[in-house]
C-alpha cells in the first residue's frame, strides 16, 4: 500500500456556521492526537469535506466528486475520518455513517480530535 491519504468528513452546518475552520480537526491531525495517533508521519490530509447538509443525502455524491476530481492527481483518500460534529451531534449520524461505510471503499474511522470541552461556562 502506498502513502496514507485521508479525508475528514464533517457536518456542513457546523463547518459553515459554527466551527472555526475545523481547526481542532486539523490540529489533531498535525499533532497526531486523538484518532490520528495511528497515522504515520508521512500521512497526508487531502481534504476536509462537508456532508452536504441535512439529512446527509449528498454525501455519496460529494465523495464521488472527490474521487473524480482528485483521481487524476493521485490524491484519492484511502481513509475517511468522521469528525465529532457528526459522531457526537448529528441527528442523521446513523444513516450518514451507513452510507459512507457502504460507499467509501476504504477504512472509515469515527472520530478525529480529542479536544472536546468538558463544560462551557464552568472553571
Amino acid at each position: 500500500m502506498g502513502k496514507e491519504k485521508i479525508v475528514i468528513l464533517g457536518c456542513s452546518m457546523a463547518m459553515d456556521d459554527i466551527c472555526i475552520g475545523c481547526s481542532r480537526c486539523m490540529v489533531g491531525f498535525n499533532r497526531r492526537d486523538g484518532e490520528f495517533k495511528s497515522c504515520a508521519d508521512d500521512t497526508e490530509l487531502v481534504g476536509i469535506v462537508g456532508c452536504g447538509g441535512c439529512p446527509g443525502s449528498g454525501i455519496v455524491t460529494r465523495m464521488a466528486h472527490m474521487k473524480l476530481w482528485n483521481g487524476p492527481m493521485d490524491e484519492v483518500p484511502n481513509k475517511v475520518y468522521i469528525a465529532p460534529c457528526i459522531t457526537m451531534h448529528c441527528p442523521h449520524k446513523d444513516v450518514l455513517l451507513k452510507k459512507v461505510k457502504a460507499k467509501a471503499g476504504c477504512e472509515v474511522i469515527e472520530g478525529t480530535h480529542p479536544y472536546i470541552p468538558e463544560n462551557i461556562f464552568g472553571e
